[in-house]
């Protein structure tokens, strides 16, 4: 009898209780993105065995542990390592009877007891195998590395996942220091930005569509209104109604600057009915404070314009992506009305539920409109490009709504200190050196950790060589350090040098392995990232961040 019931009446889901926090967060569409994605963890690239280094790969499964919790649809872990007693002290997803066991799997099977939703796999193979299969990578929606790894492995897995359009996370957590990157596709687009409240209301006061005109209209009794009624006239009806006065006196021309707007706004706080005796009029108050941003006309972001001009937007085909596509039916939308669709959403206002309703009802009514046209447009463009599948009515409704906050974020490889860098990448950490507080020297000597464990692993002497070698971190360390000074062409100083060896003893001291505490926060913040990726919303880092666990303190780069 369920069925019979209103859908409020019936209470919310089982899902929407369990997930109740984060669907507050992402909605049911950013929920369904991660119902639907696979994430890969590639863990480490050999037992621990094979060469003298600490623990690693705890930083990874606990990025995973903060996805599977808000119920990504599966995930697998690749790790050839063998459970020892080191993982055993900082590894929470592995108990004592692991001991000698594939890490792959006990990790595996205890991740997927936080969430029977989530499907788990696992392999104990090397990365660089499991790749020899064409259709292994194309399953994954998410690439995440945990460091330091070969680059002979991590080199071929990352280029690969590019040109499939994967995004890539690739973190370290070394001692008290961890750092992570992010490489996104070459073009990464977001609808649900979710910017701050106060600059998503477009209240469209200078360019009134009829229905807004005519509700405004209705203030020409305001003078006789009783007090009552005086004190709860929605603000944005006020407005309307003395921007029609401010134009009567100044040849139809609504305020244009400064001077002009403090002029119109000691004019509306004049109308105020300082003798209310219902203790003041808070509306008149709302009205006067919105003066200054509400009273411009409206004017094309640049990044938005940006997006226009871009040659996805321009040039569309039967394989465009679905944004792509509203996007060029926005720009039209534009083009034809001079403003972007209206979002509908009114703010919180002094004034008669009747009456906010109405005013609300009006501002809807009115982003359904825009709605209708943009739809009509996509569906032409859809006749014409001759795709295969309509893209939904919720993703053009949620295109339109957010169109002022669109975003495409151009993608960037993850960093790397080598001679196939970017010029701009070198330059860039060699330019951060000069601030001597800045975090990059972590970044510096995490690349020199790379380069050591990649030269013990490609040896093949990995038993009779260790992570704290001496003269292993001074080749490496002057060999990263010619590199940053062939950037610019200016010598590395003493100071820096010594700020970079200092970093370096931590992650020395670390013999190359984790502490539970720092890579569980890093852990956090990885996977923070990641649901931006998977979910496509909020803004994603761009594109690195280093953590000091000893200073409690991050930094983000453009690398």
């Amino acid at each position: 009898m369920t069925d019979a019931f209103p859908a409020a009446l019936t209470g919310p889901t089982s899902k929407e209780r369990k997930y109740d926090r984060q669907l507050r967060l992402w909605a049911a569409t950013g929920q369904q993105e991660l119902e639907d994605s696979h994430v890969l963890l590639v863990n480490s690239d050999g037992p621990l065995g094979q060469y003298n280094t600490g623990v690693s790969g705890v930083a990874g499964v606990e990025t995973l542990k903060n996805l599977v919790l808000p119920g990504i649809g599966g995930f697998t872990i690749v790790d050839p390592a063998i459970v020892t007693e080191s993982d055993l002290g900082v590894n929470f997803f592995l108990e004592e009877e692991s001991l000698g066991k594939s890490r792959a799997k006990e990790t595996c099977r205890l991740l997927k007891e936080l969430n029977p939703g989530v499907e788990g796999y696992y392999y104990d193979q090397r990365i660089g195998e499991l790749l020899e299969d064409p259709n292994f990578l194309p399953q994954t929606k998410l690439v995440i590395i945990s460091g330091p790894m070969r680059r002979s492995t991590v080199v071929p897995l990352i280029q690969e996942a590019k040109q499939l359009g994967i995004p890539v996370l690739y973190l370290h957590s070394v001692g008290f220091f961890s750092k992570f990157s992010v490489q996104l596709p070459a073009e990464f687009p977001i609808v649900e930005t979710h910017p701050d409240p106060e600059s998503t209301q477009d209240l469209r006061l200078l360019n009134p569509w009829p229905e807004l005109v005519a509700a405004a209209a209705k203030l020409d009794n305001l003078d006789t209104m009783d007090d009552h009624q005086h004190g709860h006239v929605p603000y944005v009806l006020l407005l309307l109604h003395f921007l029609e006065q401010w134009k009567q006196s100044h040849d139809g021309n609504a305020p244009s600057n400064y001077k002009e707007k403090t002029e119109f706004r000691e004019f509306v706080r004049s109308q105020t009915r300082t003798s209310n005796p219902e203790g003041g009029e808070e509306n008149f108050d709302e009205a006067v404070a919105a003066v200054l941003k509400t009273i411009t006309p409206f004017s094309l972001r640049s990044s938005i314009r940006e997006i226009f001009e871009m040659t996805q937007c321009q040039e569309l085909s039967a394989s465009s992506e679905d944004f792509w596509v509203i996007a060029s039916a926005i720009k039209t939308f534009y083009a034809s009305h001079n403003v972007l669709p209206l979002p509908g959403s009114l703010p919180d206002m002094k004034a008669q539920s009747a009456d906010y309703v109405s005013l609300q009802n009006i501002y809807k009514a009115k982003a359904r409109q825009d709605v209708e046209e943009v739809t009509a447009t996509v569906r032409d463009l859809e006749s014409k490009l001759q795709r295969q599948t309509a893209i939904p009515d919720r993703d053009i409704e949620v295109f339109c709504k957010n169109a002022a906050h669109i975003k495409v974020v151009l993608g960037r490889d993850i960093p790397q200190i080598s001679i196939d860098s970017e010029a701009s990448t070198l330059k860039t950490v060699r330019n951060a050196l000069t601030d001597p507080d800045n975090l990059i020297l972590i970044f510096i000597a995490m690349q020199i950790l790379d380069s050591v464990v990649d030269e013990i692993q490609s040896s093949g002497r990995e038993e009779d060589r260790s992570v704290d070698d001496d003269a292993l971190w001074n080749s490496h360390t002057e060999r990263i350090l010619a590199l940053l000074t062939a950037a610019d062409g200016s010598a590395v100083s003493q100071e820096a040098r010594a700020r970079i060896a200092s970093a370096s003893k931590e992650l020395r001291r670390a013999q190359g392995g984790e502490l539970h505490n720092i890579s569980s926060l890093t852990g956090g913040l990885v996977a923070q990232e990641a649901l931006k990726v998977i979910t496509r919303q909020y803004g994603p880092l761009d594109n690195t961040c280093i953590f000091d666990g000893a200073r409690s303190k991050s930094e983000m780069y453009r690398l």
